[in-house]
């Protein structure tokens, strides 16, 4: 490598010509050298706050879940915020959402906001509620859910999408020096993971002119100073493409680490939180359905937007979890697209939950299908309580999406799941849900190979951000972004993939993680 990009790959023989007095020579003792692994739906500053704050992932019952708070809370002084999260109610025997009542009296002086860690409903204490000024007489916000005790008709504490903007609109925005460590956090376990780039989704709130402002300058100075050891894509909230046309950018337009020329908005809410549209209700609660959420009431507003995005050559790309707003938003790119649909590379996040015949339309048209393998393997201890055995076997299904020829990009979702890519490949290739119930794989005949997994994480990323022909492979030319991995993926049992640990990662020609 040289001036950050590949010289020339090949043999010992073949390269040697190249090795000069001050070379770096780097023996990586037979082990395997991927493409720099690219993460193409990560919410990376987020990401860097949970890993300061609290994370209750894994706390196994109510009880384990109140003790962790009860212990944060200790730490925080009087009035200052608890905030984090990644709980999951459907880890506990009873999987009964949380509420307020179970934290209140370990959180007296502290208000509270815990995300659930698909990010689509979060529980408040009476505390944050109140200075919210949320109460039994607030209505539900368009496209969100004030959960509310079916006796009393008071809130319990959960608030769903939009609703949860009541809340995050009165907390303090972070400081710089919290918005610097948060980043430095993140990029730390971004190299530790072998993720070179990330196709970043910025904040969308009230607050969002400030924060992402803050959070591009600091990106900024963090290249300028040298610390910066990924790439970012950035994407912003569609309500804001204009700022992006207004300053002349589009797609694909930046330096080598940091571009912008992407939008993303959401067309619903998620499957755990029982926001996703559907066409058909939920198994376990057959009055829902699922809602759109804001810009698709009605569906004339989320279009205007997008048209308008992509009249200036902003690349869009649109949340769709349900099979109803899958289904929609296929009919809005169609009449964006029309039948240059593939050149716009139109983007689906996460399109897990379709009905069969919409796979052929991605294809046809080209559209561009992020996904985040974990979340089959986390979801499916619960998922068929909610959509059925056979609705679900059109969910998560990425051997259905390549064979349709949709161009498939792998993310993480982050922080809703790990950051780290060989753990979505594992998911891929294995299907074996977290719970052990299927060693052989949920739904198997949606398993990928070891190269179709590792493809969508690097080649497939690539071209999601419109940077094929910069990243994605190993060849001269390219930038010099290389992963070496402590095991051949390829030759290992599927099981043992998870246990693989990334050794190095390489960012333009220079070393940013090596283990010990």
């Amino acid at each position: 490598m040289v001036n950050g990009r590949i010289l020339a790959v090949g043999s010992d023989a073949q390269v040697q010509g190249y090795v000069g007095p001050s070379t770096k020579v780097v023996d990586l003792q037979g082990r395997l050298a991927v493409p720099g692994l690219i993460d193409s739906h990560a919410h990376f500053i987020g990401g860097g706050f949970q890993l300061l704050e609290i994370d209750l992932k894994n706390a196994r019952s109510e009880a384990e879940f109140i003790r962790r708070i009860a212990e944060k809370a200790k730490t925080l002084a009087p009035g200052r915020w608890l905030l984090g999260g990644n709980w999951d109610e459907q880890a506990w025997a009873s999987a009964k959402l949380p509420t307020r009542g179970m934290i209140d009296a370990v959180t007296e002086t502290n208000p509270v906001f815990l995300s659930r860690y698909d990010g689509h409903a979060a529980l408040a204490n009476s505390l944050a509620l109140k200075l919210a000024g949320v109460t039994r007489a607030t209505p539900d916000p368009v496209g969100g859910v004030i959960v509310r005790d079916p006796e009393t008709g008071e809130p319990t504490g959960i608030i769903k999408d939009a609703a949860q903007d009541l809340v995050t609109k009165v907390i303090p925005p972070p400081t710089e020096a919290e918005m610097t460590e948060a980043l430095r956090a993140a990029l730390q376990e971004a190299a530790r993971v072998g993720l070179t780039s990330v196709q970043n989704i910025t904040v969308d709130d009230d607050s969002w002119n400030r924060s992402f402002t803050g959070e591009l300058q600091l990106l900024r100075r963090a290249e300028l100073e040298g610390w910066l050891t990924c790439r970012f894509y950035e994407i912003i909230p569609l309500a804001r493409w204009e700022r992006l046309r207004d300053a002349g950018l589009s797609r694909d337009m930046g330096d080598d680490y940091i571009k912008l020329g992407a939008v993303k908005a959401f067309a619903d809410g998620s499957l755990g939180s029982a926001t996703a549209w559907m066409f058909e209700p939920f198994a376990d609660d057959p009055a829902n359905r699922g809602i759109p959420l804001p810009l698709m009431n009605p569906l004339a507003k989320m279009q205007a937007l997008a048209s308008g995005a992509d009249r200036a050559q902003i690349q869009l790309c649109i949340h769709a979890i349900g099979d109803r707003a899958i289904a929609e938003i296929l009919d809005m790119y169609v009449r964006l697209g029309g039948g240059n649909a593939a050149a716009h590379r139109f983007r689906i996040e996460h399109a897990q939950h379709l009905r069969a015949q919409d796979f052929a339309r991605f294809g046809k048209l080209g559209i561009v299908v992020s996904m985040q393998p974990y979340h089959a393997i986390d979801d499916g201890r619960w998922a068929e309580k909610r959509l059925g055995h056979e609705r679900l076997r059109w969910s998560y299904a990425w051997r259905s999406m390549l064979d349709a020829g949709a161009p498939l990009a792998f993310g993480s979702d982050w922080p809703v799941a790990p950051l780290d890519p060989i753990l979505g490949i594992y998911a891929a290739v294995t299907r074996a849900t977290l719970d052990g119930k299927y060693p052989e794989g949920w739904f198997p005949e949606q398993r990928l190979t070891v190269g179709e997994a590792l493809r969508a994480y690097t080649q497939g990323s690539a071209y999601a951000a419109f940077e094929e022909n910069e990243k994605g492979s190993i060849a001269p030319g390219k930038l010099g972004d290389v992963v070496v991995i402590s095991d051949d993926l390829f030759a290992i049992p599927p099981a043992k993939i998870k246990d693989a640990r990334v050794v190095m990662t390489i960012v333009g020609g220079k070393i940013v993680y090596q283990a010990e």
